[in-house]
């Protein structure tokens, strides 16, 4: 560890967080066996294969346009599981609580938790409560742990991906960062940017029926954003990645915002987005599946996988021009998620 101590960026999503992954906890938890660097657990539970994933929830503010912290822990758990292509079942609820934390606010998140998880097709079945004294948190936070049925004998992972594949995302980039600081900062835009906050099991079902085992990798690209996702691919698979800036979809108002605050919008965190790795031959087939789901309107193919520059994800620019994208090295927006 380069630390001595945890930094914010530890929790950002880039470089920090990975190595404080790979360097403690897989090397204290795992230190015989290699562990992937997926969003979920792929299991076997008395012959039958089950995806497992957990998730905690301490974004500010809790109330943002286009959601709250209720329907994010839902959702946030719900995505997770479903990028092996696994099918969510059931979700635990654990909420930390400040004292003096209104009860009214309390009771909207817990209706809106309700909402998402009837909207995400999953049950609440188990869940804890605790309370610590004012000032030792803000307000609430929320874990969230589920558990999914993997029915079809599918393998999506980084270790599928390979030379010649193809990166498609399932709609605009950044939404969800910038809905959360245009309210830490006060900004308002000529159009609203709301939070992007959504259940992708639905989109992801009507990929993997639409490409099955050509569908070879999935991830929600929350913190540190696009950049952070396909670096983790191109670590992972040994791979390069190159991407076509001109093709990568990216609202005006949140281009913008992003100019404006000197954010980049690969770096900036999405909460209702995905990024796939479909093989060459079946990429128009899945992007035309996506383009047909109300969540993936706006998808497009950006890229692809080479077996050039392992571990490197460049970007030819719409200037004509060619730029490494790193990975995340700080924290951008703490307490995104």
């Amino acid at each position: 560890m380069k630390h001595k101590t945890i930094q914010l960026a530890h929790g950002s999503g880039g470089r920090l967080m990975n190595d404080l992954i790979r360097d403690l906890f897989l090397r204290v938890l795992h230190p015989d066996q290699p562990a992937e660097m997926e969003d979920f657990a792929d299991l076997r539970l008395s012959g039958n294969r089950i995806s497992f994933s957990t998730d905690s929830f301490v974004v500010d503010p809790i109330f943002f346009p286009g959601g709250d912290i209720g329907e994010l822990a839902v959702y946030g758990t719900v995505n997770d599981i479903s990028m092996g292509g696994a099918t969510p079942r059931f979700l635990s609820a654990g909420f930390i609580l400040e004292e003096g934390f209104p009860v009214e606010d309390l009771e909207k998140i817990v209706a809106s938790m309700a909402r998402a998880a009837k909207k995400s097709g999953v049950r609440i079945v188990t869940g804890d409560t605790k309370v610590v004294h004012r000032g030792s948190a803000d307000k609430i936070y929320i874990n969230t742990a589920g558990i999914g049925e993997s029915e079809l004998d599918l393998n999506i992972s980084s270790s599928q991906i390979k030379a010649g594949d193809r990166i498609l995302v399932s709609g605009t980039l950044g939404d969800h960062g910038i809905a959360i600081i245009s309210v830490r900062e006060g900004l308002s835009f000529e159009s609203p940017v709301t939070s992007d906050t959504a259940p992708l099991n639905g989109l992801i079902r009507k990929m993997v029926e639409a490409g099955g085992a050509a569908v070879h990798a999935m991830r929600d690209p929350t913190r540190g954003g696009l950049s952070s996702t396909l670096n983790e691919f191109a670590e992972s698979a040994g791979v390069g990645i190159e991407l076509n800036e001109a093709d990568i979809p990216v609202k005006e108002t949140v281009s913008g915002a992003c100019e404006l605050l000197g954010f980049d919008p690969l770096y900036v965190a999405n909460e209702g987005k995905l990024v796939a790795v479909v093989s060459h031959e079946a990429a128009p087939k899945v992007l035309s599946a996506m383009k047909q789901h109300e969540l993936g309107t706006d998808s497009a193919d950006i890229g692809y996988v080479t077996g050039s520059n392992p571990g490197q994800v460049i970007m030819k620019t719409e200037l004509g021009s060619s730029r490494i994208v790193d990975m995340l090295a700080g924290e951008q927006l703490p307490r995104i998620c």
